[in-house]
């Protein structure tokens, strides 16, 4: 009888905090950050892409970061994404090199941070759940085909749980470490 590998399902689950750790990183409460522009992706030569995929990105001062365009016809593109990305960011372009200035955090500019902050925490729960959700498909599939008993699948079911709820733990106090730093003044 072949057991289900909870080992694959722990490491996507890594997989989701992993990611959300790198969301969390682009979110800098009080300089301009590379990172902060990464998640964003532009609609070019009729695809998606990063994008890091279509320019440059440079932090030449604290508060302002910059996008170099590779392609002209792309600038445009780039600067609305910047602008639809949810960051409350306002680029202004001067031929290929789009300036994006980093707004002083306000109050309500920290809220909308912690907003944001939520919505990428909210994206990991979601996906740690998914990863349960196939585990749990695999072990009534594996039941079904008669390579476990339904002991045995209650208690992988068991573990695959303590598994989820430990990741979801994680998530949350991710979340609120991210959430004291960016409403600290």
């Amino acid at each position: 009888m072949a057991d289900p590998d909870l080992s694959d399902i722990a490491r996507r689950m890594d997989g989701a905090l992993e990611a959300l750790r790198r969301e969390f990183s682009g979110l800098r409460t009080g300089r301009a950050s590379a990172s902060l522009l990464e998640p964003i992706t532009v609609e070019v030569y009729g695809a998606t892409m990063p994008l890091n995929q279509v320019g440059t990105i440079g932090v030449p001062e604290p508060r302002l970061l910059t996008v170099q365009v590779w392609d002209r016809s792309a600038t445009k593109s780039v600067e609305k994404a910047i602008r639809d990305s949810g960051l409350g960011l306002n680029p202004q372009a001067e031929g290929q090199v789009i300036r994006v200035p980093i707004p002083e955090l306000s109050e309500e500019r920290r809220r909308e941070l912690v907003k944001v902050a939520n919505k990428y925490a909210e994206q990991a729960r979601v996906a740690v759940r998914n990863v349960r959700r196939d585990g749990m498909d695999l072990l009534k599939k594996m039941e079904k085909d008669g390579e476990i008993s339904q002991d045995e699948h209650r208690q992988f079911s068991d573990k695959i749980q303590a598994m989820t709820d430990e990741h979801i733990k994680k998530v949350d106090e991710a979340y609120s470490h991210k959430e004291k730093e960016i409403m600290q003044v």
